[in-house]
């Protein structure tokens, strides 16, 4: 059975002007993948690295697609060095992993040779992405931050920035409270929803007048609250 199976699959033939092209052509296809997320992104989330993933993880999987070809036992081998990888990345969110899985498919439809269905992967795929984050920008109701702010031990934490929460933000909820420095201060943890076009800095004024002029810290979270 198994010298049936390897005797069917030995071709070894390979185009290699086919290969090249459709190597290239899968390098133009990362590009435009690779535009649409610098178009859609922010500035600040930008990352050139995932831009250079984006542009030639297409052209490799089409050169491996192209030397697997419908040989058994290339396809066995490749998926056995594949397997001893241990792919490491910092955490990324599902936007980069749609972008990510594109380009696979781009790459695919063209080491298979099906270059007009791969220019309509890439195509079909990008519209719908600057079209669903447009539609996000709609949808947004406001920003997601995590806020912390440290208090003397003899502040009664409760109900302290109710007021302040309540005029910056839609919504605001205590998710930790923590002592720290020795047991001399409070540390609470908000997750709070910003309102659209408030003044961040007289936020932390406010609170600053608050809590002592103590440490606050207001980062960004990856979740964002919708209409």
């Amino acid at each position: 059975m198994i010298e049936q199976i390897f005797g069917v699959t030995a071709d070894t033939t390979m185009d290699i002007g086919n290969t090249i092209v459709y190597m290239l052509v899968a390098a133009v296809f990362g590009l435009v993948i690779g535009g649409v997320y610098f178009a859609i992104c922010k500035k600040e989330q930008r990352s050139l690295s995932f831009f250079l993933s984006l542009v030639m993880i297409p052209a490799v999987v089409a050169v491996v697609i192209s030397l697997i070809g419908s040989n058994v036992a290339r396809a066995f081998s490749i998926a056995g060095v594949f397997a001893l990888v241990r792919y490491r990345s910092i955490p990324g969110d599902g936007k980069d992993i749609a972008f990510v899985f594109m380009a696979m498919a781009s790459g695919l439809a063209c080491g298979l040779g099906y270059l007009s269905l791969g220019l309509a992967v890439v195509l079909v795929l990008s519209v719908v992405v600057v079209l669903v984050n447009l539609l996000g920008r709609f949808l947004v109701k406001s920003e997601c931050r995590q806020l912390r702010i440290l208090i003397p031990e003899d502040m009664d934490y409760q109900g302290v920035f109710d007021d302040l929460l309540a005029t910056y933000t839609t919504k605001a909820s205590l998710e930790r409270i923590k002592t720290t420095n020795m047991g001399t201060l409070y540390e609470l943890t908000y997750i709070v929803y910003l309102k659209k076009d408030i003044n961040e800095k007289k936020f932390m004024d406010e609170i600053r007048t608050r809590n002592g002029n103590l440490t606050i810290i207001m980062s960004k979270q990856m979740k964002e609250q919708v209409l």
